[in-house]
């Protein structure tokens, strides 16, 4: 690594006459002035500058820095972290700040920069206190109209969401009215729509993404993550669940997650934010099968009649809670392989990855039963030759369940199962290297991680 000394005659850190205007940054403890520099996108000889900064060795926490380059801004910047449910125009709303300025201040190249989690730049005297109420416009309805409903200069509606006149918003448009409202509530979407969440907040591949969105009235809605369309179920109160699956094998990166729809009065939303997808730091493993196991005339007609079985959408959600095991515990060896290994077959690349969780013989036990971890109805039940016997069941909602390598099934195609009920003994038939329980979990069509249904509830 090469280390740059830089050596100053003078050892004053910032000059105490008075400074030019601009926004000002307060030095963070472990900041230089280069990573400062970088972050405002700026060199550190115009900051140094700019600051009368003679040694660059005693900048210290605490210390206000003026930002040159920022014509137009003022204000103590500070970070904000993006909230789901929001677009450049909300935060541009929601700060007060005006849209360019956030491009310049953050050097935003793409809205789609600004995904769920990103750490945005903003002056704190206008991020200091709560956005204004949201107000939307319905259809037919004017800004004009909307002023007037809601007692409020048009002009100064026009003003603090960054119009240029009263005749440019549209129905649909999500405004903020002066004063304080809540500040919990996404930006970007209808007032009617009082809360927004995604969980877990950084997905990464295997995961199981949660979308809930509070109501205060009942909506019409669509979506999508990427390429999936997205399924939402009421949750029995003022709220609609969305649960999608992370494929294991998605590229890291950052993908759009689209909400669309009508309100009750017809009034219509349009959302986009992009969500990061991270890596799941998965491990590699070398196995040796047998070859007709991985015989693409053998895997491709049974991956897709198996893919095929866990597509349909029940809208009856059949479990509740946290999932059982399907195996029972404690088990001396617990866990022979995890979910999302990335395995070579046979000195194949690395291109399969392991699509459930291997729960170990247990040699202690007379019989190894298979238990049903919630309820559900059986959707497959029969030998494969990859999967040996095995069995599929559906809970609702997308949600699927499998079972390989059973010694023996124990239950048929369309059987109604409860929590616990036993369904299958562990066995070792098609693709094994030893008896085992090979158990996945599908959500919406793909394969998640079911260590994460065994651990936590859903929705």
């Amino acid at each position: 690594m090469l280390c740059l000394t830089i050596l100053w005659p003078v050892g004053l850190t910032l000059a105490q006459e008075a400074q030019p205007q601009g926004p000002v940054y307060i030095v963070q403890q472990g900041d230089t002035l280069w990573d400062i520099a970088v972050r405002f996108g700026i060199t550190w000889q115009d900051l140094a500058q700019a600051n009368a900064i003679t040694d660059v060795g005693q900048l210290k926490a605490g210390d206000a820095l003026v930002i040159p380059g920022l014509n137009g801004i003022q204000g103590v910047l500070v970070t904000e972290q993006v909230p789901f449910g929001e677009t450049l125009r909300s935060l541009s709303r929601r700060y007060q700040v005006p849209q360019d300025a956030l491009v310049r201040l953050n050097r935003v190249v793409s809205p789609a920069e600004l995904y769920s989690g990103y750490f945005l730049i903003v002056p704190q005297n206008t991020a200091g206190g709560p956005p204004g109420e949201k107000v939307t416009l319905s259809k037919g309805q004017s800004l004009l109209e909307a002023a007037l409903m809601h007692g409020v200069n048009p002009w100064n509606l026009v003003g603090s969401n960054g119009l240029e006149n009263t005749w440019e918003a549209l129905p649909g448009d999500v405004l903020r009215l002066p004063g304080e409202g809540d500040a919990d509530q996404p930006g970007a979407l209808p007032e009617g729509i009082e809360r927004l969440e995604l969980s877990p907040q950084s997905l990464v591949q295997g995961d199981t993404a949660e979308v809930r969105l509070v109501t205060s009235e009942e909506v019409n809605l669509t979506g999508a993550l990427g390429e999936h369309p997205l399924h939402f179920f009421g949750d029995g109160g003022k709220g609609y669940v969305v649960l999608q699956g992370i494929h294991a094998m998605a590229e890291p990166g950052l993908y759009p997650l689209t909400i669309g729809g009508e309100m009750s009065d017809g009034t219509p939303i349009g959302f986009t934010q992009t969500v990061p997808i991270g890596s799941g730091d998965f491990n590699y493993s070398q196995l040796t099968v047998p070859p007709e196991t991985v015989d693409p005339a053998n895997t491709g007609p049974e991956d897709q009649i198996w893919t095929s079985l866990a597509q349909p959408v029940t809208p009856e959600r059949l479990w509740n809670g946290i999932f059982q095991s399907p195996v029972a515990q404690p088990s001396p060896c617990g866990f022979t392989s995890y979910f999302g290994e990335r395995r070579s077959y046979n000195g194949s690349p690395y291109n399969y990855f392991h699509t459930g969780l291997d729960f170990c013989y247990n040699y202690n036990l007379e019989t190894n039963e298979i238990y049903a971890p919630a309820a559900g109805v059986v959707v497959f039940a029969g030998p494969m030759t990859v999967r040996g016997n095995a069995t599929m069941i559906d809970h609702g909602w997308g949600v699927y369940t499998g079972y390989m390598h059973q010694e023996e099934i124990r239950v048929k195609k369309g059987d109604r199962v409860e929590a616990g009920q036993v369904i299958g003994i562990v066995g070792e038939t098609g693709r094994v290297n030893g008896p085992h329980l090979h158990f996945e979990v599908w959500v919406d069509g793909v394969q998640v991680d079911p260590m994460d249904w065994l651990e936590g509830k859903f929705p």
